[in-house]
């Protein structure tokens, strides 16, 4: 699956992911309007809502870019319903050959682990047959626990050919207070980004690792050190846009040949109806706005990866 990620990104000249992270206060109120009145100010009816959101974001954006994050947490708020819509916005990404990364942060060991691997990148048996559930391309995960968390993951993905991005550095403002912390003089998430350049050696693809690693836009100077530390890992950059990131400051997380990462943005794409810059789409014309914003990232990085050779 990472070849066909990188191939894609190849292809579509986009080192971009858009983060499919829903909240209701994003969905525009004729969305939200039409759902109610076929299911109610219910769970069933909230969960319709995103989904009808998903749907019209990625018929809008689905040709530009490679891949799509939805994060679990967004869709789990919403229970069993959005759980579901969840499984529908996977498969439907699928339909558009879109490789998606289930932004999902497990972390645990021995057969919990195992569990979540096989959930959401592995077949489960039922009977005589196999089936799989969620059936993500990647997960996130969090190494926290050591070797005993990591290797289930690690086990199904050789299986499946499929994918991991590892927490290393993370974007948010707090993630110093553990992950920076100097041990022997070093920061301890460059300790991580060692080991996951490690796990990576035992599952390459033709040119990048299997397993990738997750570096914030907010902290480029990380960025600059983890990409030597890890060449042949694919990054997994949040951070973009909403948080702060621009294409200026992420030029060192990619390699000479302009591949090796993948920048994200959640609500600075789907919820671009609502910023100023795009005040000239209406709410019905939000995935309009979307496609705009995926556009203009673009140019964004690609003009900052090109004033940089």
């Amino acid at each position: 699956m990472i070849n066909k990620l990188v191939e894609k990104i190849k292809k579509t000249k986009a080192p971009i992911v858009v983060g499919l992270d829903p909240m209701l206060s994003y969905v525009p109120k004729h969305i939200i309007q039409k759902s109610y009145e076929a299911y109610g100010e219910t769970l069933k009816g909230a969960a319709d809502a995103v989904w009808q959101f998903n749907k019209g974001i990625i018929d809008h954006v689905y040709d530009l870019i490679p891949a799509v994050k939805p994060q679990i947490a967004l869709y789990e708020q919403l229970g069993v319903e959005g759980m579901q819509v969840f499984q529908k916005t996977i498969d439907y990404c699928h339909e558009k050959d879109l490789v998606v990364i289930g932004d999902v942060k497990r972390g645990d060991i021995g057969s919990t682990s195992a569990a979540y691997a096989t959930a959401h990148l592995g077949k489960v048996t039922v009977g005589s047959r196999k089936y799989s559930a969620f059936n993500e391309d990647f997960a996130t995960v969090n190494p926290y626990f050591g070797i005993d968390g990591v290797q289930p993951f690690l086990d199904v993905c050789k299986q499946e050919q499929k994918g991991l991005f590892i927490l290393v550095k993370t974007s948010n403002p707090s993630s110093g207070e553990f992950q920076d912390r100097l041990i022997d003089g070093r920061p301890l998430y460059e300790y991580v980004g060692e080991k996951v350049a490690e796990w990576g050696a035992q599952h390459m693809g033709e040119d990048y690792s299997y397993i990738g690693a997750v570096v914030g836009a907010t902290y480029p100077q990380a960025g600059k050190m983890m990409r030597k530390v890890m060449p042949k890992t694919l990054i997994l950059v949040p951070g973009y846009g909403a948080q702060g990131g621009k294409g200026a400051d992420l030029v060192h997380y990619f390699n000479e040949d302009g591949l090796g990462a993948i920048v994200n943005s959640s609500r600075g794409i789907i919820a671009a109806y609502k910023q100023e810059q795009y005040a000239r789409f209406s709410p019905e014309n939000y995935a309009d706005a979307s496609r705009q914003a995926v556009l203009d990232m673009i140019a964004d990085i690609n003009g900052a990866l090109q004033e940089a050779k």
